[in-house]
């Protein structure tokens, strides 16, 4: 198997470099690397290219979404990894991951994150999204326990740092660049989901991610960008028919995903967000999928059981006390 890494970069020439490095030093080989530029000002690019990665420039910081895009596109082998310049992987990561990927069923793998500044800590795992439209990083916060040492299969990946199949992306599509930053690799884990194209954890693919280190932990540009791109989820995936069901689960959950974003002094960019999104997206008009039902109670309920196992989150304790579910 032939395998493409895409790197979407902007600034962070240091640890861009840190992760090539990273990526030479991997026991499987890797036929090349693409650093897309989004607009570095700090030589991220030419660090890249002084490298021996294929450096694609898009001018300007057009998002997340837009430069993995120009990566698989520009990309010819059978695999392709979408990782964060923020992310140090395990020697071994990269092969791991091939090794859960020689069954055909299944598309795409991640594996384990740990927090760069506390390895006994989870950074995360795979994506589990609730009926409100809200995702959650699987094991988030929690200590590495063997709760996260099980692999399993999964609907979402998070494009932090995840390997897929290349015919994956011509059969359920590309992502969307109207989510920009955020949230855009939980709409496309939900595309997958909806055409039953499954993946795999693998816990014994391991890297440490330093998280949000390109704009910090809520900042308000990131704040936004989710509070818009919540709505945006919703607009996209829900029918008129699931809004009815699920108004109040949506209500409850983005509205205390709100209080979150102010306790952290965030709350006037949680504001603007999800005017933006109420403001660009058709809600309630998109086109009716029988499975989405099934996906968003499965995907919630195991929120719950994981929540109910390693320790409850005050949001998540709220959310499901509000809903009407035990956990």
């Amino acid at each position: 198997m032939s395998v493409t890494i895409v790197i979407p970069v902007w600034n962070g020439r240091e640890l861009l470099l840190r992760l090539l490095a990273c990526l030479r030093a991997q026991t499987f080989p890797i036929g090349e690397v693409i650093a897309v530029d989004n607009g570095s000002t700090d030589g991220a690019a030419e660090a890249a290219g002084q490298q021996g990665a294929r450096v694609l420039r898009m001018g300007s910081n057009l998002g997340f979404a837009a430069a993995a895009n120009a990566g698989i596109k520009a990309s010819g082998t059978e695999l392709i990894g979408l990782m964060n310049t923020d992310v140090v992987p395990e020697p071994d990561w990269l092969e791991r991951l091939i090794e859960a990927l020689q069954s055909p069923d299944t598309w795409f793998a991640t594996g384990k994150l740990l927090r760069a500044s506390n390895s006994d800590r989870i950074d995360g795992t795979y994506d589990l999204i609730s009926r409100a439209g809200c995702a959650w990083r699987c094991g988030q916060g929690r200590s590495d326990a063997p709760e996260f040492a099980q692999p399993r299969s999964i609907a979402m990946a998070p494009g932090t740092a995840a390997l897929f199949r290349a015919e994956l992306f011509r059969r359920v599509g590309l992502f969307d660049t109207a989510f920009e930053s955020y949230l855009d690799d939980v709409d496309f884990g939900l595309r997958c989901a909806i055409e039953r194209l499954d993946g795999v954890y693998v816990p014994s693919a391991v890297a440490a991610h330093d998280g949000s280190a390109s704009l910090g932990a809520w900042n308000p540009e990131m704040v936004r960008l989710i509070a818009r791109n919540q709505v945006f989820l919703v607009a996209k995936h829900y029918s008129r028919d699931l809004l009815r069901s699920y108004w109040w689960p949506i209500l409850i959950g983005q509205g205390l995903w709100g209080l979150v974003a102010l306790r952290h002094g965030a709350g006037w960019a949680f504001l603007k967000g999800k005017l933006a999104g109420c403001g660009a997206a058709n809600i309630g008009c998109s086109r009716p999928s029988g499975r989405l039902p099934q996906i968003l109670e499965q995907s919630e309920r195991e929120i719950a059981e994981i929540q109910r196992r390693t320790g409850s989150d005050w949001y998540w304790s709220v959310y499901f006390l509000l809903t009407g579910r035990r956990i």
